[in-house]
This record gives C-alpha cells, sequence and structure tokens, in this order.
C-alpha cells in the first residue's frame, strides 16, 4: 500500500516551485533543474505532483488571485468598482505582484505553443472571468453581455500590468485602470 503523501511537504515545495518561476520563468521549466534549485528531487517532485503539467497547473492555480473572494460579494456598482480595484491593486502591488508574472509568460506561451500551454492558459483566463461575469449578471446583465464586461475588466487590467512590468510607468498604468475601472463599471450600471 503506497505512503499516504505529506500535505505540509507538499505545500512547502508549491511554494518554493512558485518562488523559484516567479523568478526564472515558466518557459524553460525543466523538472530536474527545478528540484536542483529547491533542494529536492525530479522523482520528488513527481511523486507529489504527478507531472510537469499538473506541477505548472498546481502552481498557476495556488498563485493567482481569487476572484471569487474579490467578486462573489458584489451586488452594485460600488462594490464592482471596489472589487476591480482591489483586482488591481492585488496585481501591481499586492500578493499577486510577483505570480503575475508567471501567468503573463504562460499566456504569452500559449499564444506560441497552444499545444502545450493553451488548455492551461483558457483555464487560468476563466476562472478569472467566470466570477466577474457572475457579478455582472447579478447587476442585471445578460450571460453574454457579462462575459464581455468581465473580459473587458479581467484582459484590460492585465494588459496594464503587463505595461507596468515593461515601462514601470505607475503613475500612467494606474491612471489608465482607473479609466478602465470608472468605464467599465458604468457599463454595469446602465
Amino acid at each position: 500500500m503506497p505512503r499516504p503523501v505529506n500535505a505540509e511537504k507538499r505545500a512547502e515545495l508549491l511554494k518554493q516551485v512558485v518562488r523559484h518561476l516567479q523568478h526564472h520563468g515558466v518557459a524553460q521549466m525543466s523538472l530536474s533543474p527545478l528540484a536542483e534549485s529547491i533542494g529536492t528531487t525530479k522523482r520528488m517532485l513527481l511523486y507529489y505532483f504527478g507531472s510537469r503539467e499538473n506541477l505548472l497547473a498546481q502552481a498557476l492555480a495556488a498563485s493567482r488571485p481569487d476572484a471569487h473572494a474579490m467578486f462573489d460579494d458584489v451586488s452594485d456598482g460600488a462594490g464592482l468598482r471596489t472589487a476591480a480595484r482591489a483586482l488591481w491593486e492585488a496585481m501591481t502591488v499586492g500578493e499577486q505582484s510577483g505570480p503575475i508574472r508567471m501567468l503573463l509568460q504562460l499566456l504569452s506561451l500559449a499564444a506560441t505553443d497552444p499545444e502545450q500551454y493553451g488548455e492551461i492558459a483558457a483555464e487560468t483566463i476563466e476562472v478569472m472571468v467566470s466570477p466577474i461575469a457572475a457579478a455582472y449578471v447579478r447587476l442585471g446583465h445578460s450571460p453574454q453581455s457579462a462575459r464581455a464586461g468581465a473580459t473587458l475588466l479581467v484582459s484590460g487590467l492585465r494588459g496594464l500590468c503587463q505595461d507596468r512590468l515593461v515601462t514601470h510607468d505607475v503613475a500612467r498604468t494606474d491612471a489608465a485602470a482607473r479609466r478602465l475601472i470608472r468605464d467599465a463599471v458604468a457599463v454595469a450600471d446602465d
């Protein structure tokens, strides 16, 4: 009978993997060098995570913002505005400012190597869009309109975050984010 997985050890390994990927990127992730870098073995990574793809998926899941926590209680335009601002802050100066780099890398890889990264990238986008779309539906929008509004918000903020990472222009990207959020909320208020 196989030994049960040590959940604490697995969680600690996942934290180390996330830190490694934030600093070294996703594109060239190989299990042997990754394992050596975090002080374990490829065999242990496979034992705890099953495969390279599963490890990458779990690292991304562990490091993305919890859009449900941010948007599930939205019931009016003011709540949507507050949640969108919280998302922008998390992506740029909060707990997500490191992991967002992994997400941006993944999305770029999915555009050039959809066979390997397309499914996980699409799932990562959907995890963000769905709770925000549900908030728009609660505000009275049709499902199609809600998904469009959520996509505008998620993709717009993500693009501005990428701009900020490249240009380091905090004032301009913050102003653009405020405008995007204002316009997205105005659409929700209509």
